[in-house]
C-alpha cells in the first residue's frame, strides 16, 4: 500500500505538473506574441525556418508607416493599393512619358558642337544631381534604413556607371538612330543574364518572342529614320559593352529588391552616389575633368541647364522601370 501510495502521489504531482505548464502556456500567450510583434520573430509558431529577428536599438525606431513587405511607392504614388494590371499599366505609362524627354534631352545636349568628347562628364553631372534627388526622396520618407548590403550596392553602382556611361559616350560616334537600334536588341542579354545570375529557365516560345521582337524593332527603326545608320567601330564597341552591363544590372537589381526590400528611392541614392565616386575618380586619374569643367563653364545654359531637366526625368523614369522590375521582373521590364 505504500508503494501505491508513493506511485499515486508521483501521478499527482505529473498531472499538477502537466496542468501547471498547460495554464502558463495559455497565460503567457499573448506576453509572447506582444513580444514576438514587438521584436519581429515572425513566424515563430508556424516554422522554425521563416524566423527573422531585427531588435530595434535604442536609438532606432521602427517607421509606423510600414505595413507590409508588398507596400510600394512611386513618385509618391502607392502602387500597392492597385490591381496588377493597373500597376503595370501606370508604370508602363510613366516609362514611356519620361523616356520620350529623356532621349530628346539626351540628343539636344550633344547637339551643342564641342561637347561630344564630355560623354562622362556629362555622366558624372547625371549622377550627381540622381544622388541629390534620392536624397530628398528618401528624406521624404519615414523609413530611412538601408536594407540592401553595401557590397551590393558596389557591383549595381559599377554596372550602371558603365551601362549609362558607355551609352552617352557612344552618342560621340553614333547618331541616334544606330544607338536605338542596339538598344532594342537589349532583351536578348537580359534573358541570357537572368539564366546566369537568377538561375531564370526561359521556353522556346520565350526565345523565340525575344529574337522577333528585337528583329522587328530593328526594322521598324531603320524604315522610320530619315537619317542612315552610322556603324563606326569605336561606337559599335561602347554600345554593345554598355548592352552587357545593362544585360546584368536589372537582374542584380532585381534579385536585390526582392531579397532586401530595398526602396526605390534608396536604390536610386546608394547606387548612383557611389558611380559617382566611381566616374569622379577616373575623371581625376585620366585628367580629362578640368577641360569638360572649362567647356560647361563656357555656356552653363546649354549643359548644365540641359543636364538638369535631362537627369530629372531620367530619375523620374528610373522610378518606374525600378517599380517594374521589383512587381514584373527585369525581363518585362525591358520588354
Amino acid at each position: 500500500m505504500r508503494t501505491n501510495g508513493i506511485t499515486l502521489q508521483r501521478s499527482e504531482r505529473k498531472l499538477l505538473a502537466v496542468c501547471a505548464t498547460a495554464a502558463s502556456a495559455v497565460l503567457l500567450k499573448p506576453a509572447i506574441n506582444t513580444m514576438s510583434a514587438k521584436y519581429g520573430l515572425v513566424g515563430y509558431n508556424s516554422s522554425r525556418k521563416h524566423i527573422s529577428i531585427s531588435i530595434p536599438s535604442s536609438t532606432e525606431v521602427m517607421s509606423p508607416h510600414i505595413k507590409s513587405v508588398e507596400e510600394l511607392r512611386v513618385l509618391g504614388i502607392n502602387l500597392s493599393s492597385f490591381s496588377a494590371p493597373t500597376q503595370f499599366f501606370i508604370c508602363v505609362a510613366g516609362v514611356f512619358l519620361f523616356y520620350l524627354i529623356y532621349g530628346y534631352l539626351q540628343e539636344l545636349i550633344f547637339s551643342v558642337e564641342g561637347f561630344k568628347p564630355f560623354g562622362w562628364y556629362l555622366t558624372l553631372v547625371q549622377f550627381g544631381f540622381y544622388s541629390m534627388f534620392g536624397l530628398v526622396e528618401l528624406q521624404l520618407t519615414q523609413d530611412k534604413r538601408r536594407r540592401i548590403p553595401g557590397k551590393t550596392y558596389m557591383i549595381i553602382a559599377f554596372l550602371t556607371v558603365g551601362t549609362m556611361g558607355l551609352s552617352n559616350t557612344s552618342l560621340g560616334y553614333l547618331n541616334y538612330p544606330t544607338q536605338v537600334i542596339f538598344k532594342c536588341c537589349k532583351l536578348i542579354p537580359v534573358m541570357i543574364g537572368g539564366v546566369f545570375i537568377q538561375g531564370k529557365r526561359y521556353n522556346l516560345a520565350d526565345v523565340s518572342a525575344a529574337l522577333c521582337m528585337s528583329l522587328g524593332l530593328i526594322w521598324f527603326t531603320l524604315a522610320d529614320s530619315k537619317v542612315a545608320p552610322n556603324f563606326n567601330v569605336t561606337g559599335v564597341l561602347l554600345i554593345s559593352l554598355a548592352l552587357c552591363a545593362d544585360a546584368a544590372i536589372g537582374n542584380v537589381q532585381e534579385k536585390a529588391m526582392k531579397l532586401h526590400n530595398g526602396s526605390n528611392s534608396e536604390m536610386v541614392l546608394y547606387s548612383y552616389s557611389i558611380g559617382f565616386v566611381y566616374i569622379l575618380t577616373g575623371l581625376l586619374c585620366v585628367g580629362g575633368l578640368g577641360t569638360a569643367v572649362a567647356f560647361c563653364s563656357e555656356h552653363p545654359v546649354k549643359t548644365y541647364g540641359y543636364a538638369f531637366f535631362f537627369s530629372l526625368t531620367g530619375y523620374f523614369g528610373i522610378s518606374f522601370v525600378l517599380a517594374l522590375i521589383k512587381l514584373f521582373g527585369a525581363l518585362v521590364a525591358v520588354t
